[in-house]
């Protein structure tokens, strides 16, 4: 399009456009309690995010020492049915996201999200948001099969597909959004108020930018 840059701007969930932390954790901390290990504070929980809810899970557990395998699986499950019910008791954008989108959109951008989450619970914390039709495609992590979730370029791929085509940016959080970025050849822009899993300015992006207030500038620069 001639006066911006990009037709299709796709972002990660958790820690990009929306603050999941607490209900994560909350998900986390119920099944902990259940394997008998101590729980861990909300407001630390965002250090476990990044990979999706397994690798989360792993984190907490792996920290007190480790657990046998099938009591893992056992737990897992328990806290994927509690997140299923809980997964936007907290959650909310991030200040200045709606009104970001808002302007991609007036921009006639296609939007996509693209996330390590399970596609049934990414879809339906957006739709309990009311987020749903603002995004052309949703691409979860388990959307095109084992192996094929960020940092793998796939996703990324998927999403340029469904969304028709053309130039695209991505933010996103973490090493696993610049990761799959760059293997995708996906100009990438991290967000420093999320869950980064590194500083911000060690995550192989093109911007860094410091809230939604950054974002429309910082895409038009690229």
């Amino acid at each position: 399009m001639a006066d911006f840059p990009f037709d299709i701007v796709a972002f990660d969930l958790d820690g990009t456009l929306l603050e999941t932390h607490r209900d994560l954790g909350t998900a986390v901390n119920h099944a902990l309690t259940l394997g008998g290990f101590v729980t861990v504070p909300i407001g630390t929980a965002s250090d476990l995010i990044g990979g999706g809810a397994k690798i989360m899970l792993a984190r907490a557990i792996d920290a007190q020492g480790g657990i046998e395998e099938d009591r893992f699986r056992q737990l897992y499950k328990a806290m994927l049915a509690y997140y299923g019910e809980h997964y936007a008791d907290h959650t909310q954008p991030y200040p200045g996201a709606i009104e970001a989108l808002d302007v991609l959109a007036a921009k006639g951008v296609r939007l996509a999200v693209v996330t390590n989450k399970f596609e049934s619970f990414a879809r339906g914390i957006l739709g309990a948001l009311d987020l749903s039709g603002r995004f052309d495609c949703v691409i979860g992590g388990d959307t095109l099969g084992k192996g094929k979730s960020k940092p793998a370029p796939d996703p990324l791929w998927a999403a340029q597909e469904q969304c028709g085509g053309g130039r695209m940016a991505f933010v996103g959080d973490s090493s696993y959004d610049t990761g799959a970025a760059r293997a995708a050849d996906v100009p990438v822009i991290a967000a420093a108020y999320g869950y980064c899993d590194k500083p911000a300015h060690e995550l192989d992006a093109d911007a860094v930018i410091d809230s939604f207030a950054g974002l429309i500038p910082a895409l038009e620069t690229l």
